[in-house]
């Protein structure tokens, strides 16, 4: 396979993740921290650090709409839940987990 092919096939995965993310709204950030160690807000991170690498500026409220498919803010009115006191807790353990992984 050569790089173009790579490339192509790795940003129509990025799409369908990101497509993904934005059709299951039920899913919430914690719990994909929880579970995968990263979340929307991580992916928006990435996004503009890859923009910014490029020379291209970026903040991270216009990566995070990439990303949501709307601002922040309105998504997180519209979809996020108060986080349990069980998911802040799964949550302590698996950052402190990565956090002595790296």
């Amino acid at each position: 396979m050569d790089d173009q092919a790579r490339t192509e096939l790795e940003a129509a995965t990025f799409r369908r993740l990101v497509d993904y993310f934005r059709r299951r709204t039920d899913v919430q950030n914690i719990d994909l921290m929880n579970l995968a160690g990263f979340c929307r807000n991580c992916l928006s991170k990435w996004y503009r650090a890859a923009a910014e690498e490029r020379g291209l500026e970026m903040s991270y409220d216009e990566a995070r709409k990439i990303i949501y498919g709307m601002p922040y803010g309105e998504w997180k009115e519209k979809y996020q839940a108060e986080a349990t006191p069980e998911q802040l807790a799964q949550y302590e353990i698996s950052h402190a987990r990565a956090e002595s992984e790296s």
